[in-house]
């Protein structure tokens, strides 16, 4: 609100609000006055009148009641009245009076008020009962009227103050704003720069002191201009002189720009020039040394040969860098886009760096993760010298331990992936300091660097140009002392769902390893169990079976003669190929007697080589469970439980497990399995995990809710389709362990030792003759409809059980056709899961190689890409369960009778 509305409100609005309640009381107190005075003027002419009317009525003398009637009308605003008996009856009757009852009580005269109209009842004579009754009719619209009058009297009155108010306000609003506008004026014009007429002294003191003070401050206002005026004159003229001498040092600047580009262009031009000129006879100087190399030289002569070697090697570097350097600097290297397998790049790059590793004893490991794609296109030549980089960095800095390069993809999209690939040491570390200016051009972690190790400092610089080119970062993490993590990304065009296939596909063959290495010995151990292998540390196995395929890894400390012969010992009752893995030279491999086949690798070796001698030596024979010994242990009488859903999978456990004595449980289902644990206790179960209802994870939370014995007992997983995070979530889920179908007779041997000590010596499976019969339709087909081989394998050794699982399997085909039908036409992924899961499973048990490798393909598309994957293959999984069962129907009666014979046979154990 502001100051003018309060001033007006105060001399204003105060004084007549006071008028006007002063007004308004005078005249309701004059108003009540009136009517009082009417009302005892009324009272005592009734009063006076009363008797004589009494008499009169009392005497019937109507004349004169007709008197004192006129006599009572006479009264002021007396406008008419009546006389009526105590019965009613209307005695005398002067104008028109409403019918009203009489009042019941007798005291005295009684005055109605209704509106502007009053009604006087009076009794006549004394007692009981009353003679008669008086009323009189009085209007008192008069008073009414005489109070509207006085009321426009006072509101004209109030008018009158009001506006005399309204000018004494006025004018001294007037007298007190007026010199406050003039000083806001003032300011107004100050805040736009101008100076104001100087202000008139108002008379009061206030407002004069506030002219005085905004009269100063216009007058300081003007000087400050004035010397700003002055200043920026002043600063304007410097300003010119400074901009004449920046565009002379512009023109001088651009001329000497040019002259550093037209310098930096011969210069680059000049490195480039030179590298390639040096490179000529330099090339013929390695080609050279190496041609004498291979001559007869005294081993003097050699020395010096491999020094002349080195010096030339380090100056090719030196030149190669330069030129590398140049090229980017001049922005004349473009990048190429070729099909590129990380797998076959890293194995090519440890190669070339395996010498310095092996000179060093260190050891060198490149793991692609299977997540990588095969597919993919990028430069390998200039990813080739990156890593080239890093790796030889990372040798030449570490003196002990290890080097590990590291492929793992990290984002996909969908036709672009990003990698990142990280090479780590064991070495001597960077500082904070030295990782800020490490990637910097002619730079070096440490001043003595240069000379203790060589180089240009050129390497990193070039690594993170080519790497920023591609289109990714690279950084380093490291601790002084501990070692250092070089790590860039690497974006390139193609697809995540391309999955690597692996290089080998084994039939469960136990493979012994043996390493010491940890890195290096849980590579070796994935990638056989990735190829189909058991792999099983060689200890265990020694203790245990026979393995198929042995590879063991050896350092420079198993070099000496009293471990070799140990080795040797060791190579001579493995009864089996042996993979060597020395860190070692070529020339300085040992010759060790490999008297069962094999070969000696010198690390690092690539996944292809391993591949390679790994087909060439693995011979995968059938092996059957070992069955107990004579005399069994204690742990004989060990209780077993199968669930699984699968008639097929529950009969081929049975059969494996029925040389050993142990009682062995059936169910169908995860809710029969809880049925039966509430009333029996057990010491092993054997759990699929996929199956309808309650699947095996439930079936174990369940179970392990029980309490007792089952917070112990151990639970195996038995599944067909297990990824590697899959297995922690099975373990988080309160299974114990795994064991992947088709399973393998050795690994559920080492499952019993492991969980009920039941240790069982090893023998011969003595099998039934395998047949090889002719199958219809496999004339031409890349995998055969049925492999009676590879059941009988797969069996244990025992082609009739083979035979009996694949008549059982055929025999489900019909309910499994229709059941993935069903799903396809109502867009069922789940039932279409479970189908094919079960497919799978029973697949894994039987020699069916075809319909087993449709079976995984459909349910590993399925789970990755969706339903969309599966339709195009659907045809070829008709047709080969066509062909199933067109086999089974070609078989002899009398087999299928038996094999009806052993299927009813078979009892819970």
């Amino acid at each position: 609100m502001s100051l003018k509305t309060r001033l007006m409100l105060l001399i204003l609005g105060l004084p007549m609000l006071l008028l006007a309640l002063l007004v308004g009381t005078a005249l309701t107190l004059e108003d009540r006055q009136r009517q009082a005075a009417l009302r005892d003027e009324l009272t005592r002419g009734v009063e006076l009148v009363a008797p004589a009317l009494a008499e009169a009525a009392r005497q019937g003398d109507e004349p004169g009641l007709m008197r004192l009637g006129d006599g009572l009308l006479a009264l002021p605003h007396v406008q008419a009245l009546r006389l009526q008996d105590g019965q009613g009856a209307t005695l005398l009757e002067r104008g028109r009076i409403r019918d009203l009852p009489a009042p019941a009580d007798h005291d005295g005269i009684q005055l109605r008020e209704h509106e502007h109209r009053w009604l006087l009842y009076a009794p006549l004579g004394v007692g009981e009962p009353i003679l008669a009754w008086l009323v009189l009719d009085i209007d008192t619209t008069p008073l009414l009227l005489t109070r509207y009058r006085h009321l426009a009297i006072g509101g004209l009155a109030l008018m009158l103050a009001g506006l005399l108010l309204f000018l004494a306000a006025y004018a001294t609003l007037r007298w007190l704003s007026q010199p406050l506008e003039d000083a806001t004026r003032a300011l107004d014009r100050l805040s736009f720069g101008v100076v104001p007429e100087p202000l008139a002294t108002p008379p009061t003191p206030e407002l004069a002191g506030l002219a005085r003070r905004v009269n100063a401050l216009a007058a300081h206002m003007d000087r400050a201009r004035e010397e700003m005026q002055s200043q920026i004159e002043q600063a304007t003229d410097e300003l010119q002189e400074s901009m004449e001498t920046i565009e002379v040092q512009n023109i001088e600047l651009d001329i000497a720009h040019r002259r550093a580009l037209e310098a930096n262009r011969v210069k680059s031009e000049f490195l480039a020039n030179m590298s390639h000129e040096i490179r000529t006879p330099l090339n013929g100087i390695v080609g050279f040394c190496r041609l004498l190399g291979r001559s007869q030289l005294e081993p003097r002569q050699q020395e010096w040969l491999d020094q002349v070697q080195r010096a030339c090697d380090n100056l090719l570097m030196l030149v190669n860098d330069v030129l590398d350097f140049s090229k980017l600097e001049a922005g004349r290297v473009a990048l190429e886009r070729l099909p590129l397998d990380m797998v076959g790049l890293v194995d090519e790059v440890l190669g070339l760096q395996a010498p310095l590793a092996q000179q060093k004893g260190l050891q060198l490991l490149g793991l692609v993760y299977d997540d990588v794609p095969a597919d993919l296109d990028g430069d390998p030549l200039r990813i080739r010298q990156v890593l080239t980089n890093l790796v030889n960095n990372a040798l030449k800095f570490t003196h002990q331990g290890e080097v590990i390069v590291r492929v793992m993809l990290e984002q996909a999209e969908t036709s672009r992936v990003v990698l990142r690939v990280s090479v780590s040491d064991t070495g001597m570390g960077l500082n904070e300091e030295a990782r800020r200016h490490l990637f910097q051009a002619f730079h070096q972690a440490d001043i003595s660097h240069p000379r203790e190790f060589g180089g240009t400092g050129l390497g990193l610089a070039i690594c993170r140009q080519l790497v920023e080119q591609m289109g990714g970062q690279i950084d380093v993490e490291s601790t002084p002392g501990r070692g250092s993590t070089f790590s860039f990304t690497l974006p390139l065009p193609g697809s995540a769902e391309n999955e690597r296939t692996p290089e080998l596909s084994l039939d469960g063959d136990v493979v012994g390893i043996e390493e010491s290495h940890t890195p290096t010995r849980r590579a070796l151990m994935h990638l056989m169990t990735r190829w189909g292998a058991c792999a099983t540390p060689l200890a265990k196995v020694e203790s245990d079976t026979a393995p198929a395929l042995v590879v063991a890894g050896l350092n420079s400390d198993d070099l000496e003669e009293a471990r070799l012969a140990r080795w040797r010992g060791r190579l001579e009752g493995l009864g089996c190929p042996a993979l060597l893995l020395v860190n070692a030279s070529p020339p300085d491999l040992p010759t060790l007697p490999l008297p069962h086949g094999g070969e000696v690798l010198g690390k690092p070796v690539s996944r292809s080589a391993l591949a390679d001698a790994v087909s060439r030596h693995l011979v995968a024979a059938p092996r059957a469970l070992p069955v107990a010994a004579q005399d069994p242990s204690p742990a004989a009488s060990a209780r077993l439980l199968v669930v699984d859903d699968s008639d097929a999978n529950r009969l081929l456990l049975s059969e494996l497990l029925a040389g050993l004595g142990l009682p062995v449980a059936q169910v169908a289902s995860g809710e029969d399995a809880l049925s039966l644990a509430h009333d029996r206790d057990f010491d092993l179960v054997l759990m699929d995990i996929r199956m309808a209802g309650m699947d095996g994870v439930e079936t174990t939370r369940a179970l392990r809710c029980l309490g007792g014995g089952w917070r112990r007992t151990p639970i195996i997983a038995v599944t067909a389709h297990v990824q590697g995070e899959q297995h922690q979530m099975l373990r988080d889920n309160g299974l114990d362990d795994v064991l992947i179908k088709p399973l393998q007779p050795q690994r559920l041997a080492r499952l019993l030792e492991e969980y009920l000590g039941i240790v069982l010596p090893h023998q011969d499976a003595t099998s039934e003759p395998a047949a090889h019969l002719d199958t219809p339709g496999e004339e031409g087909q890349e995998l055969a409809v049925v492999d009676l081989d590879l059941g009988a394998r797969l069996a244990g050794g025992r082609e009739s059980l083979a035979r009996e699982l694949l008549a059982t399997l055929a025999d489900s085909l019909s309910h499994t056709e229709q059941a993935i039908r069903d799903a396809i036409a109502h867009d069922n992924e789940v039932a279409l899961l479970d189908a094919l899961h079960a497919l799978n499973g029973a697949c894994r048990y039987c020699g069916t190689p075809r319909l087993g490798l449709l079976a995984e393909t459909l349910e590993t598309r399925l789970r990755s890409r969706g339903m969309s994957a599966v339709a195009p293959l659907l045809p070829d999984l008709y047709t080969a369960m066509d062909e199933l069962r067109a086999w089974q129907a070609d078989q002899p009666s009398s087999t299928t009778k038996a094999m009806a014979n052993a299927s009813s046979s078979d009892s819970d154990r």
